[in-house]
């Protein structure tokens, strides 16, 4: 046998394979005792384990980390064994070979190349033999990838479209979108979870980073193959190979086999211990050296602990109790309880709990519990610890105290370690329920079945209070740990169905979730989701690696509720002060980062402040209950239990309780218009020259501007001329998207800074129209009410058209000086964006142009255009600078109308409307909705609020804001650069048009208090960040104006604010709010000031129609609240009154006199206009 392993290995280092032999468990069975003897000089008294620390074997054949060989049956060992049998031939003698050991020599080759498949063949209880006899594909370890991906959609196990983008980066930087998540098992021991479904990948990848974390394991690579062992047990879970510089899983016949009793087994069923007391539980398992569990990192996170003092414990049972209630949940249980309530014996430290619906039920319960003590031990309880909360100080809690002879001990305020045990006994039981969720990836509303099941496996383990005595068997010394086997929580149990029925083929069993015991009955209590029942039973089976609950993409934002029903507390324990410091809470991140969102530790609120003295280097375990850090394997030091807890509250860290995601929903988009949503969400916009320039996409528009403009011959240069003011440059860059929703060309644009000409030197006349946003959504609305498409053309650099007059000169583009020319400047030839000149050149060109075509200037609004043909059929044209819209019902017109512009402009056909201005556009057959979603989340961004607290109104009514109040606002540019955006914002949000109207009259000199003014308004916004409006045909065209106003509502001047909106066909297309420029003397004064510029709206949209030709355009209805108002617009009545009024005010009666306005009332609480000049109540 030594003669054929030589020549194997020899042929092995001939073919380049490392030298290195695997024999399998039967042959190490086979040579008994003595195999160790083989190492050469000094035999097993020279090998030492470095696991368990004895002699006479090494750590890769030790038993308590690998597990011991069957007794009974051959199992099948990995052919990628750590454990290596070198050997060195004696002497350069020649060997010969004969026949029968030639023969043997090469079945045993041929066994090294094509490994066998070996079925399980042990029944013992140490190891089970899995055999995969499918191929697996080409699955490649990728250590570059941060997910799982694949393109194959068949060897998903289960499949679900992913509710919120994902993207990918390539290589090449380009970026492409998955389309699925699901669960993929390449072999029955690799469960990949939350792979990406790429089409069109042509490879499957496995993310060793990603892999490494879900499945704790390591990863051992060598030159030609690598193998993948559990962190824990050392057990194999797959092996690969290598190939032209990839790793791969074997795609042959592969045996894997797993640990059935494994640490990490024991450790979920017995309720995620510390290691310290899993050991002490479990004997055998005493020489674990650490125990990686992922879910008790999540859920069990502390910070380090400091020593305190230690109280006395009581000396009898029920002597001292101690109580807490905790709650409420935000997330009712299954039964609907929102609390629960703890009673704790001072002297076993067993604990009871309780769930309850409401507070109000604490004394109920009480009583049941004070009677079963009282029944089941013989004992009274003589003192009741609790804090302060109101529940425990009703009238009939004190009269029962008192009647028997109760003492009751409350803590003192704000001083709840007085109350430390209650408290502390909550942070286990939460600890560990949220940790039994986590592992079980069950929803949140399984919370209390997770808090009863955490509390009967606390009782059960030893604490270190009791010095490491078990609190149960303190309580009851003569029952049974367990009175059934406990089992992992949330796996998937089946429990026997008595009631099957009479059909003998139906089901025998009811497949479940195993939520826990039953106090009451020897069995599981289980739940089944389908039906909606629970099951208590004895004859149930468990599959305690399979979770009931699959880990999809849902699972961040359930994990992410999970730490708001359950919060992460992070405690500072510490003792009384001797040098204070004081403990401050850091400034939360601006934006959350792309993790899971139970790894992003360290938003810190600030509950209390403390002083404390500063952490020396001792620490203690903080309670009985945490677990040992697994980075060291050295046992924890005595610990110090009954520590003060009110300290440990000053700071309290947990996930965002608020994600931006919670108030986003895409699931009812079309596929063409989430595509569009999330080209436009998936770009960058750059804020430097220097970060622009290191993006290839950016770069590339930067050189493509350039050439465009020394193609036009925009400037030349020349030295900068004596006594000539020079202007200034910058870049400017926007996402254009394409006709198919996708991201058509990253535009950068030179802009020149025109704030530094000098008027009547380097310009003169500059106005140059654009549209207004009135005609913008009147647009809309008419191509909604008419079911027109729209369509979208965009100018390529419009500005560059237009000719200049003046001389003028400015600086070389930053990032594009040229070669030599560092002191040169560029004498512009052309208009360049900017300039003060610029927009009137332009306009003055494309109006040319356009009437050319036989388009007509509206006179009431000069950027809209319209023409009618010979067939009375339309085309409207808006356009605003470089941006233009067209709809109407000529499609034919329509389409020489851009042939036209083709011809004298670079224009790009953007095909149907879905991006204009920052307003993005949905068209469907049942209407057009406009929103500014991406303009909104922009905003929340760049202020760092988007995990701001959302509310329900966009001011404070208990806050009046007047000019001075307060500190001066340090940063005043950004207040105004804040407040301007969202002005802009309102154009599809009238909601906020009063808020931001008041806010814009402090621009001046802004204080903290309007600070926090529009720090509220974006949390408002925060609440529906995709809010707009909705345009559709409602059957008539009929125009409606409301009108209102408060009176004296401003406590500064006393000055009252107007407020309209108009509607036109039922679409609101017009509104404002406006404070009046003058005080007036009443309510009535007030809302007629409203009306008169409410009818001055009325007239212009009606104006605008009819130039148009859209629709005849009868008497205009105009809507008040206000009665006293309405009689005097209609006569001159309340002379005395309105004497003082100006007369322009009163044109009003003439048009109502001549019908084409038509003034009717309206009750106040059906009053739209209402929220343009206050706003106090939710908004839907």
């Amino acid at each position: 046998a030594v003669l054929l392993l030589f020549l194997f290995m020899a042929e092995i280092s001939k073919n380049g394979t490392p030298s290195a032999f695997i024999p399998s468990s039967t042959d190490r069975e086979s040579r008994g005792r003595g195999q160790d003897r083989v190492r050469g000089k000094g035999g097993r008294e020279n090998l030492h384990c470095t696991y368990c620390q004895r002699d006479g074997h090494t750590r890769d054949k030790c038993y308590s980390l690998h597990g011991f060989p069957s007794k009974t049956g051959k199992v099948a060992q990995s052919p990628t064994s750590a454990l290596e049998v070198k050997i060195e031939p004696k002497s350069n003698h020649p060997i010969t070979l004969s026949a029968d050991d030639y023969k043997e020599y090469l079945q045993l080759k041929a066994t090294k190349q094509a490994p066998s498949s070996i079925t399980v063949a042990h029944t013992g209880n140490s190891t089970a033999c899995l055999s995969h006899s499918t191929s697996i594909g080409p699955w490649f370890l990728d250590s570059g990838a941060s997910d799982h991906l694949t393109g194959n959609v068949s060897l998903f196990r289960n499949l679900s479209s992913p509710k919120t983008p994902h993207h990918i980066t390539l290589a090449d930087g380009s970026k492409v979108q998955a389309t699925g998540i699901g669960q993929i098992s390449p072999l029955p021991s690799l469960p990949l979870k939350s792979v990406l479904l790429v089409p069109g990948c042509p490879f499957n990848l496995i993310s060793i980073s990603k892999l490494t974390r879900s499945l704790n394991c390591v990863i051992t690579f060598t030159s030609d193959s690598f193998l993948i062992q559990d962190r824990s047990t050392g057990q194999t879970i797959g092996a690969g190979s290598e190939s032209h510089g990839l790793y791969y899983l074997q795609p042959s016949t592969s045996t894997i086999c797993a640990s059935i009793e494994s640490p990490g087994l024991i450790h979920r069923r017995l309720g995620h211990p510390s290691l310290n007391k899993l050991k002490k539980m479990v004997p055998h398992l005493s020489r674990l050296e650490s125990l990686e569990c992922e879910s008790c990192q999540l859920g069990k996170h502390v910070r380090a602990s400091f020593p305190n003092s230690v109280n006395s414990r009581a000396m009898c049972l029920f002597d001292v109790i101690h109580s807490d209630v905790w709650g409420p949940s935000r997330v009712p249980s299954l039964l609907g309880h929102r609390y629960y309530v703890t009673f704790i014996d001072d002297f076993s430290r067993c604990t009871w709990i309780f769930l309850m619906k409401n507070r109000s039920e604490l004394f109920n319960i009480f009583l049941s519990f004070y009677s079963e003590i009282k029944t089941q031990f013989g004992k009274v309880i003589r003192i009741l610890r609790s804090d302060n909360a109101k529940e425990y100080f009703s009238d009939c809690f004190k009269s029962f105290m008192a009647s028997h002879g109760i003492l009751h001990q409350s803590s003192c305020p704000h001083t709840p370690q007085q109350n430390g045990v209650a408290e502390r006994k909550h942070r286990h039981i939460v600890d560990t329920a949220r940790t039994l969720l986590l592992n079980a990836n069950a929803p949140p509303k399984l919370w209390g079945d997770a808090v009863l099941t955490a509390g009967y496996l606390i009782n059960r383990m030893p604490s270190s209070v009791l010095n490491d005595q078990v609190p149960h068997s303190l309580l009851y010394p003569l029952d049974p740990l367990y009175s059934v086997h406990p089992r992992v929580f949330g796996c998937t149990c089946f429990v026997h169905d008595l009631f099957s029925g009479s059909a003998k083929l139906s089901a025998r069993a009811i497949k479940c979730v195993f939520l826990g015991y039953s106090r009451v009955q020897k069995g599981y209590r289980c739940y089944s989701p389908a039906t909606h029942r629970f099951y208590t039973s004895a004859d149930v089976t468990f599959f305690e690696d399979t979770p009931y609950f699959i880990a999809t993409d849902v699972s961040p934002v359930d994990s992410d509720l999970l730490s708001q029903v359950l919060p992460i507390p992070h405690f500072d324990h510490s003792v009384p002060p001797t040098t204070p410091a004081t403990l401050e809470a850091p400034d939360p991140p601006a934006l959350p980062g792309s993790d899971h969102p139970l790894h992003r530790f360290g938003i810190t609120y600030e509950r209390r402040s403390h002083t404390v003295v500063p952490p020396n280097d001792s620490s203690i375990e903080p309670c009985d209950s945490t677990p040992a850090s697994v980075s060291s394997p050295t046992p924890a030091p005595p610990t110090s239990v009954d520590l003060p807890i009110a300290l440990r509250k000053g700071s309290r860290s947990t996930c965002n309780p608020h994600p931006i995601y919670n108030f986003l929903s895409y699931h009812r988009l079309s596929p063409t218009y989430y595509a569009f949503v999330s080209a436009i969400s998936s770009i960058t916009i750059p804020k430097t020259v220097q970060e622009a320039l290191t993006h290839p996409g950016w770069r590339q528009a930067m050189i493509d501007e350039m050439t465009a403009l020394d193609s036009n011959h925009t400037w030349v240069l020349v030295p900068p001329p004596p006594g000539k003011s020079v202007v200034g440059c910058r870049w400017v860059f926007n996402v254009k998207v394409g006709p198919d929703g996708q991201v058509d060309r990253l535009k950068a644009r030179l802009v020149a800074k025109g704030y530094t000409q000098v008027y009547g030197l380097d310009y003169s006349d500059t106005f140059s129209p654009v549209a207004k946003m009135a005609s913008v959504r009147l647009f809309l609305a008419m191509a909604a009410m008419r079911h027109w498409p729209l369509f979208q053309l965009d100018i390529k650099n419009a500005f560059l058209h237009g000719d200049l007059e003046e001389e003028i000169y400015m600086d070389q583009p930053p990032g594009f000086v040229a070669q030599g020319g560092s002191g040169l400047v560029c004498k512009l030839q052309k208009s360049l964006y900017g300039l003060k000149q610029s927009p009137r050149a332009w306009f003055g060109r494309f109006s040319k142009v356009i009437q050319e075509f036989g388009m007509i200037r509206c006179e009431t609004d000069h950027s809209v255009f319209f023409r009618r043909s010979s067939t009375h059929r339309f085309i409207y044209l808006v356009v605003y600078v470089d941006d233009i819209v067209i709809t109407g019902d000529d499609q034919e017109g329509i389409k020489a109308l851009k042939q036209h512009l083709f011809k004298h402009f670079q224009t790009k056909d953007l095909g149907p409307l879905r991006y204009f201005l920052g307003i993005e556009v949905a068209q469907s057959k049942s209407g057009i909705a406009i929103s500014q979603r991406k303009y909104a989340l922009d905003i929340l961004e760049e202020t760092g609020l988007t995990d701001c607290k959302p509310v329900d109104t966009p001011m404070d009514p208990n806050v009046k804001l007047m000019p001075n109040q307060g500190e001066p606002y340090p940063d005043p540019g950004r207040y105004r650069r804040l407040v301007g955006k969202l002005n802009y914002l309102t154009m599809t949000r009238p909601d906020i048009s009063f808020p931001v109207s008041v806010v814009s009259q402090f621009l001046n000199s802004p204080c903290e208090s309007h600070w926090l003014a529009v720090v509220r308004i974006l949390r408002y916004i925060k609440r529906s960040p995709g809010k707009g409006l909705v345009y559709n045909d409602r059957g008539h065209t009929n125009i409606v104006g409301y009108s209102d106003a408060d009176w004296a509502g401003d406590a500064s001047d006393r000055r009252s604010t107007s407020g309209y909106c108009v509607f036109m066909g039922g679409n609101l297309v017009s509104w404002k709010s406006k404070k009046q420029s003058v005080i007036a003397r009443s309510s009535t004064e007030a809302e007629y000031r409203a009306m008169a510029h409410t009818t001055c709206e009325l007239l212009w949209l009606k104006f605008l129609i009819q130039e148009f030709q859209f629709c005849k355009v009868g008497h205009m209805e105009l809507v008040c609240d206000n009665q006293s108002a309405l009689y005097l617009s209609s006569n001159p009545v309340f002379h005395e009154r309105t004497k003082h009024i100006e007369v322009d005010c009163h044109f009003i009666r003439e048009k109502i006199l001549s019908g084409i306005i038509k003034t009717s009332s309206v009750c106040s609480k059906d009053q739209l206009a209402d929220i343009f000049n206050n706003l106090y109540e939710v908004l839907g």
